[in-house]
């Protein structure tokens, strides 16, 4: 059992994929407007969500779940912190949002996706991190649809794939906004991306830099905040 800000808690059965630094960043980086309609695309166990209600008192989150056994955490987790008026889990495919829901009725989607081609060589990763039910292209779609104009996308990535997220995201009315460069240590490789991208936003990128430690390996200040150390 995970315990996450304000006394929540996250309970990850085996099998499920686990909270991870991808997780915190991405939470920590998302920025809700007020009263927030979050739409979470391959929620899992619900973990994106909760650490978002920990966060943000009048945010609701929608999450959208392939695997039953995710789906079920979810809907435990949802119960045992007493979130069933704030939080939902609905067991579908992601390709299938333009059909389940009605169009731009999100201020925000975050998605944590996978992040390795379908093929032989990814068979041996979970299901999690693999695209063979989801490829860049349709998690794509089907945040732009559910997002309302001016509504904003965030996630989280492999960076070798930031340039093929750019190119297709133009195509849904998608603009990069701003791009969060992550680094494990001070001027070590990029290990993870964090993007904004915004519905019908205007050309124009922001760039930062995150280090979670300093040269001695220690917590930086922002692994500290992210982490509510």
């Amino acid at each position: 059992m995970e315990t996450l800000l304000n006394g929540f808690t996250l309970d990850v059965p085996e099998g499920c994929f686990p909270l991870s630094t991808d997780s915190m960043l991405l939470s920590w980086f998302a920025k809700l407007p007020r009263n927030a309609r979050v739409l979470d695309l391959g929620s899992g166990c619900g973990t994106l969500g909760l650490l978002l209600c920990a966060r943000e008192k009048q945010c609701r989150v929608t999450g959208i779940e392939l695997t039953e056994q995710a789906h079920r955490a979810a809907l435990e987790n949802i119960g045992r912190n007493g979130l069933e008026h704030r939080m939902e889990s609905i067991c579908v495919d992601i390709r299938q949002v333009p059909s389940l829901l009605s169009p731009g009725i999100f201020t925000t989607v975050v998605s944590n996706p996978p992040y390795f081609s379908a093929g032989p060589q990814s068979a041996a990763l979970p299901l999690a991190r693999r695209e063979d039910c989801c490829t860049i292209r349709e998690l794509l779609r089907s945040a732009a649809w559910a997002l309302k104009y001016s509504g904003d996308l965030f996630l989280v990535h492999r960076p070798e794939r930031l340039g093929e997220i750019i190119a297709r995201a133009g195509s849904f009315s998608l603009e990069a906004k701003e791009l969060c460069l992550v680094r494990h240590r001070p001027n070590g490789p990029i290990i993870l991306i964090l993007l904004r991208l915004r519905k019908g936003g205007k050309p124009g990128l922001i760039f930062r830099e995150l280090t979670l430690t300093d040269e001695y390996g220690r917590p930086s200040e922002e692994y500290k905040s992210i982490y509510h150390i």
